[in-house]
């Protein structure tokens, strides 16, 4: 079925999804929702994508949330979302890596979307901001919940309690931003970290994000005692012999993903 609000490229290994509703800055309604959450489960399901860029279409917006007016009109729609709003802020399971390159503002569920990625690069020109209480509603896409465990308390909750968004910059400095660049600049660097991570073996790149991401409410003592879902495919896996005979041999190895 094609896509009407989204386009999906697969390349090399990189799939690129990009919100196409830039007539309301990428603002999603459930339609939208629903093919995000389609393309969402064909990237984890696809053995020959290893990782995600997700971005927005123009140079205004990577999205600005949930589409209000949609919303305020009562219209109902007959679809099925998969993952969460954007198709990716309920994904726990999603192990393959997944990259925001953010494009301008994010702020609503367009920022719980970038959160919920595991690297966001930022154009200059971005602002990320959770602004829901200015409207009557809440970060409730895991807003709330993400942004307190990723930069110091007291500034998160300053950042949702006044509803006012930030910059990109700052955002840097906090450590919600990976690495900020000029707008032309955004998705060579986006996939500039993606071809970092494909030089990587994919099971370890995949294990490495389930154990780290799936045990953060365990101590340090617990996790190490806890293996992820996929340690035992990691251990029984040909690169994990490819990688040690490759350097052993001086040369460049050739990862399967199995």
């Amino acid at each position: 079925m094609p896509y009407q609000f989204i386009r999906v490229e697969t390349q090399d290994r990189i799939t690129t999804i990009t919100i196409n509703r830039p007539e309301v800055m990428n603002a999603l309604h459930p339609p939208a929702n629903a093919e995000l959450g389609r393309a969402f489960d064909a990237f984890a399901a696809d053995d020959n994508a290893w990782v995600c860029i997700l971005t927005g279409t123009g140079e205004k917006a990577f999205s600005a949330g949930n589409d209000l007016k949609v919303t305020a009109s009562g219209q109902k729609f007959d679809v099925k979302i998969s993952g969460g709003f954007g198709g990716i802020t309920n994904r726990h399971d999603l192990v393959k890596p997944v990259i925001a390159a953010v494009n301008g503002i994010a702020l609503g569920g367009g920022f719980e979307m970038a959160l919920a990625c595991d690297i966001i690069i930022a154009s200059e020109n971005a602002s990320l901001g959770l602004p829901e209480p200015r409207v009557g509603l809440v970060a409730g896409a895991g807003g709330m919940h993400r942004l307190p465990r990723m930069i110091p308390q007291k500034i998160a909750m300053g950042m949702m309690l006044r509803a006012k968004p930030i910059a990109a910059r700052q955002a840097e400095k906090l450590g919600l931003v990976n690495e900020v660049v000029p707008l032309p600049d955004l998705m060579p660097t986006a996939r500039r970290w993606a071809q970092d991570i494909l030089e990587c073996a994919p099971l370890s790149v995949r294990l490495t994000k389930q154990g780290a991401m799936g045990n953060l409410h365990l101590s340090v003592r617990e996790a190490q005692a806890t293996p992820a879902p996929l340690f035992q495919t990691f251990m029984d896996s040909e690169d994990r012999r490819e990688g040690p005979k490759a350097f052993a041999e001086k040369r460049k190895p050739n990862w399967k993903g199995r």
